[in-house]
C-alpha cells in the first residue's frame, strides 16, 4: 500500500511528496439536494461522454428502500439525471413501483441503477418487503437475473449492494453482497490498475472522501469481477473496527459481465460530497455508458489472488 506523505486540500485535488490523491470536499449536515447544489453538479458534470451511444439509451433509476434509507439517494437522482442531460448519453426515468421489474417493462431500459436500495434486515428481500408474496417476489427477482443476464445493464450504487444479501445468484451477478462497515470517516482509495479506461476520471491518483467503508461477502470472496478502486484499510480508524479484518484486498468499486449483461458497482458515496467533483462525475458517468454497453473495457475477473 502506497504512503500519504502530504495533503493541500484544494476542493478536487491534493500535491503529495510521492503520490497524488484527490479529495471531496469534506461532509456537513446531509439535506435534500437544493437548487444551488444541483447547478454546482451541472457545472461540474462532463459535457460529453466518453463513448458515442449506439443507439438512443434509457435508464430506470429505481430508489425504493423499505430497510435503511440513505439520505443520499435524492442526490444520486439528480446526479443520474444531470450527467444523462448534459453529455446526451442516456434519458433518466425515475420510478420506484415494484411492478417496473416485470419482463415488459424491464425491456424498455438499456439499464438499470439500484439507488442505494436496502431491503428491510428481517429477510433482506426487497420484493417480498413491498409484496408479502414469496412466490410473486421470486418471480420478480427471476426478471432481474434474466434481464441482465439477457444483456442489459446494472449499476449498483453504495447501499444497493444489500439488494437481495440472501439470494445467492443476485450475489454472483453483483459480485458480492453487503457484510458490515465501520463508523463513517475519511477513506483513502487507490487505483486498482490506473491505465484501466473505466478510472481515467481520476489521472492516475487515488481518491479521499468520506464514506462508509464497506465490507462484503457471498460471492465476494471469488472475485469474479474486474476490481477498479481499492480501499486502504490501513488507515481506518482503529477503534471503529468491531472485530479483526483478514488479510485480503478491500475493493468498493468493480465492474462484471453477466452472460450478454454488464454490472457497474459503485460504493462512493454515503455522502453527497463525494459527489461533488469533476472526477467522481465522470466515473459514474463511465460507469453507466459500461453497463449499457456503449463503452468497452477490459471486465475480464481477476479472480483470488
Amino acid at each position: 500500500m502506497k504512503n500519504l506523505i502530504s495533503i493541500a486540500v484544494l476542493g478536487l485535488a491534493v500535491g503529495a511528496t510521492a503520490t497524488e490523491y484527490l479529495v471531496a470536499p469534506e461532509a456537513g449536515d446531509i439535506k435534500p439536494p437544493t437548487e444551488e447544489w444541483v447547478g454546482r453538479i451541472e457545472s461540474l458534470a462532463p459535457a460529453k461522454a466518453m463513448a458515442v451511444p449506439a443507439k438512443p439509451r434509457k435508464v430506470l433509476v429505481f430508489s425504493l428502500a423499505t430497510g435503511f434509507k440513505h439520505t443520499v439517494a435524492p442526490h444520486v437522482k439528480e446526479v443520474t439525471k444531470v450527467l444523462g442531460e448534459k453529455s446526451g448519453a442516456f434519458e433518466v426515468e425515475f420510478n420506484d413501483d415494484i411492478s417496473v421489474f416485470e419482463k415488459e417493462s424491464l425491456k424498455q431500459y438499456d439499464a438499470v441503477l439500484l439507488n442505494n436500495v436496502c431491503p428491510d434486515r428481517s429477510k433482506r428481500d426487497l420484493f417480498w418487503d413491498v409484496l408479502k408474496d414469496e412466490k410473486k417476489a421470486a418471480e420478480l427477482e427471476a426478471n432481474v437475473l434474466e434481464y441482465v443476464d439477457g444483456g442489459g445493464g446494472l449499476v449498483v450504487v453504495h447501499g444497493a449492494i444489500a439488494f437481495q444479501i440472501n439470494s445467492p445468484a443476485v450475489s454472483d451477478m453483483m459480485g458480492g453482497s453487503f457484510d458490515w462497515h465501520p463508523k463513517f470517516q475519511s477513506v483513502t482509495l487507490e487505483l486498482v490498475d490506473p491505465k484501466h479506461p473505466l478510472v481515467a476520471a481520476f489521472d492516475g491518483k487515488g481518491f479521499i472522501h468520506q464514506d462508509e467503508p464497506y465490507l462484503f461477502k457471498n460471492a465476494y470472496k471469488d472475485k469474479n469481477f474486474r476490481p477498479l478502486l481499492e480501499m486502504e484499510v490501513s488507515r481506518l480508524d482503529p477503534a471503529t473496527l468491531k472485530k479483526p479484518l483478514p488479510e485480503d484486498d478491500y475493493y468498493v468499486a468493480w465492474i462484471k459481465s453477466h452472460g450478454k449483461g454488464r454490472v457497474f458497482f459503485c460504493s462512493p458515496s454515503h455522502h453527497p460530497a463525494s459527489y461533488e467533483t469533476k472526477a467522481m462525475l465522470r466515473f459514474l458517468l463511465d460507469g453507466i455508458q459500461y453497463a449499457m454497453g456503449d463503452l468497452k473495457c477490459d471486465d475480464s475477473p481477476t479472480g483470488v489472488r
